[in-house]
This record gives C-alpha cells, sequence and structure tokens, in this order.
C-alpha cells in the first residue's frame, strides 16, 4: 500500500517537541505497516483516489540524529513490467529457431480454460493462475504433449524470475499469435501464480475433439467459462495454427504432404495447408472440406452444422478482418479467466495501448440499479470486493459505501491530529 505520512511538514525547534514527533511517527510506521498486508494494492482501486493523495510521498520520520529519512512504498505487482517486455523478445526469437507457435497458443489456452464461473474461490475455480506448470495436470489427457511446451520456456522463466508462470503462459501465447501474422492482443499482466500442485483443478475441465454430440460438449465447456457462441467459433479459428498428432490426442494421420517435412518436428496433421500463418483459412478449408490431408475433428465440422455457430463461421469464412476482431476480443477475455491480479486492474506492458485499458470510473454507474454495467465495470467491482474482503458475486457484509465514508472521515482525523 502506498505510504501515508504522518509528520508535519513543519520543522519544530524543540528537540523534546521533535523527539516527540519522531516517537509518534514511529508508532504511526509500526501501526500502518502492521496492517499493509491486509490493504495490499489498494492503491489500485479507482474508487479511493483522494483517501491517498499521500501515495506519491514517502513515510517521513526523523532519525536520532534529528536528520530525516524516508520509506520507500513497496512495489505491488505479481510480475515485474521491465522482465515481461524483455521475455516476450526472448519468446520472439524462440519461435524463429523452434517454430513453436501452435504449442504455445495451446500452453495459454489450456492454462486459462479450466476456469468455472460457478466456483468464486481462488484459485479452485481454475483459470490463468500457473498451475499448468506441474505434473499432476500436464498428464492430463487434454495437455498431452505440453510438457513440450514447458520445456521451451523454462529458461526464459529461468532468466526473468520476476515473471510468473501465468504470465508467462499468457505472454506467449499472444505473442505466438501475433508473430504468426495474426492481431495484436490487448493483453494485461500481474497474474499470480498458484503455490502448489494441491491447487491444480480436477481432470475433464478442458474441451474434448470428438464428443458424442460436439455442438453440446463445446457449450457444456465454453459456457461453463462465461464465454459465448461467438467467441466458441473465433477460438476455434485459432486451428489455423498447428497440427494434431496421433501419438498425442489420438486424431490425425501421423504425416501429410503438409508436414512430413516441418518446419519444426515434421509429421502429423494440420487443419490448414499454411499452419504456421494465422488467417481464417481454417473456415474456408473447413467449410470445402476438399483435402484429405487437412484435418476436421467433430467439434470443427460442427461450426458449419449448428445454426448459431453457422452464422459466425460463414462470416469469417469471407471476412478477415471481422474473424480478426471478434478473435482479439474473445483471446484477450480468455487469458484473463480465473486469474487474480495483483495489481487488481493488472497492467499492460505496451506503450500505446488502445485496447484493454481499465474503464474509467464514473461514480453514477455505481449509484443506480437502472442502467447496466459493462462487463470491465464489473470486473472491476469484483476486484474490489475481493480486494477489502467480500467476495466476487455478493456485497460485503456492511454497507460498502458507508465504509469508504468511514475510512475517509478516519484519515481526515489521524491527518488533522499529526498535521498540527
Amino acid at each position: 500500500m502506498a505510504s501515508l505520512t504522518g509528520a508535519t511538514s513543519h520543522l519544530l525547534p524543540s528537540a523534546t517537541t521533535s523527539a516527540t514527533s519522531a516517537s509518534t511517527t514511529a508508532r504511526l510506521a509500526i501501526s500502518f505497516s502492521s496492517s499493509s498486508s491486509s490493504l495490499k494494492c489498494i492503491r489500485s482501486s479507482p474508487l479511493l483516489p483522494h483517501i491517498f493523495r499521500y501515495q506519491k510521498r514517502a513515510l517521513i520520520g526523523t532519525t536520532s540524529s534529528g536528520r530525516f529519512s524516508t520509506l520507500a512504498s513497496p512495489k505491488c505487482a505479481a510480475s515485474d513490467p521491465d522482465q515481461l517486455k524483455s521475455a516476450r523478445e526472448d519468446i520472439k526469437e524462440l519461435l524463429k529457431t523452434t517454430f513453436c507457435h501452435p504449442i504455445l497458443v495451446r500452453l495459454g489456452w489450456h492454462d486459462a480454460g479450466t476456469y468455472n464461473k460457478n466456483i468464486e474461490d481462488w484459485p479452485q475455480r481454475g483459470g490463468a493462475n500457473g498451475s499448468l506448470r506441474f505434473e499432476v495436470e500436464l498428464k492430463h489427457g487434454a495437455n498431452a504433449g505440453l510438457v513440450n511446451a514447458l520445456k521451451l520456456l523454462q529458461p526464459i522463466k529461468d532468466k526473468y524470475a520476476g515473471v510468473t508462470y501465468a504470465d508467462l503462459f499468457q505472454l506467449a501465447s499472444a505473442t505466438a499469435i501475433e508473430e504468426a501474422g495474426g492481431p495484436k492482443i490487448p493483453m494485461k499482466y500481474g497474474r499470480v501464480d498458484v503455490s502448489g500442485p494441491e491447487e491444480c483443478p480436477e481432470e475433464g475441465r478442458l474441451p474434448d475433439a470428438g464428443p458424442p454430440s460436439p455442438s453440446s460438449h463445446l457449450r457444456d465447456v465454453f459456457y461453463r467459462m462465461g464465454l459465448n457462441d461467438k467467441e466458441i467459433v473465433a477460438l476455434s479459428g485459432a486451428h489455423t495454427l498447428g497440427r494434431s498428432r496421433p501419438d498425442r490426442s489420438g486424431w490425425g494421420k501421423p504425416e501429410t504432404r503438409y508436414t512430413k517435412d516441418g518446419p519444426g518436428s515434421p509429421g502429423g496433421q494440420s487443419w490448414t495447408v499454411q499452419w504456421l500463418k494465422f488467417d481464417n483459412s481454417y473456415f474456408k478449408d473447413i467449410k470445402e472440406q476438399r483435402d484429405e490431408d487437412l484435418l476436421v475433428l467433430p467439434t470443427d465440422a460442427v461450426l458449419f452444422e449448428d445454426s448459431s455457430f453457422k452464422e459466425y463461421a460463414e462470416k469469417y469464412a469471407v471476412n478477415q478482418d471481422v474473424f480478426f476482431k471478434d478473435y482479439t476480443e474473445a483471446h484477450a477475455k480468455l487469458s484473463n479467466l480465473g486469474a487474480k491480479f495483483d495489481p487488481l486492474e493488472g497492467f499492460s506492458i505496451d506503450n500505446n495501448p488502445t485496447q484493454g485499458q481499465p474503464e474509467k470510473f464514473v461514480a453514477a454507474k455505481y449509484s443506480t440499479g437502472k442502467r447496466e454495467l459493462s462487463d470491465a465495470m464489473k470486473q472491476k467491482i469484483r476486484a474490489e470486493y475481493e480486494g477489502l474482503g467480500g467476495t466476487p458475486d455478493k456485497p460485503l457484509p456492511t454497507n460498502y459505501f458507508l465504509n469508504i465514508i468511514i475510512v475517509i472521515g478516519v484519515l481526515a482525523i489521524l491527518t488533522y491530529l499529526f498535521g498540527n
């Protein structure tokens, strides 16, 4: 939390008074320090900026020699922004030499895709929390082969200790899309890692390739994450990258004329001819189904069979710009599912991000029940409740705004007493 200054800016001539002031300030520092863990990151709240109007100033006290010292505010972020930027450059180099775009996309997806919107508690709700680094989850059937992705990224993780696994997985996934010619994803970072394998989700939360009822299965899995039909179809379009290997998934041919020579490790069956290029060819090829060397899974074919899915699949097959737009939004949403951010709203590592920024707080949106809040504002409210001890979907035991007023009042009194 930001340091709160309890000392006056006036220099008192009396040695006794100075000593008293120093003692008082020291007690304040201890008091605030002991409670800092419960108020961690509250400075990121858009609701309380005026409470912490001193947040950029250090806690000022006097030493026994009479000189001033400062106690800097602790850094509050799960990942270091500069290290994330450097890690992104290393990932780009990795992609150039190993052509691992598809498996890095899959790694990020499978870490986030365990999210269950019906479970409130973190990390039980699953999602983008770095749990996929543990062997127990890597052994889930749907994650076959992803240990290879982890091996590729581990040297980067070792190099940048200030980056969480949860952030690294999502950074690698988004970077792989962009480097393959896809859209730039408006990502945010600050995801907190789970601490041990006991916090991994149970097996069975990820989609199957060949369920008895593909459309129902896709909706069961993706609706559980809070995604809709448009997002299901848009995300399916990422199969324009990569191959399916029968020794891992049980689907596809050992090799085709498009995969027998690589690049990268040869073999497998791809969904598209140029399986390292991100475009809308997946939808074109699935619709036509004219090439036996291209893979079509039951969950692929259903996109042009189910009436709701077909509406979007047809659109994406003829308009790549629309596909890119919808995919960008769906990927960004997927990457945040279930994540716990530190700071609460996350942060961007792009200098001039055009999307994905926190929505500006407007008090009127909180004061009326007649206006529907945007998804971004709902997420912001949820983060505020969690940060102050509430639960994501339930109000705090006492009036939320009354608590804020009380806090403001107490801080105003303290500022008055110790400022004079």
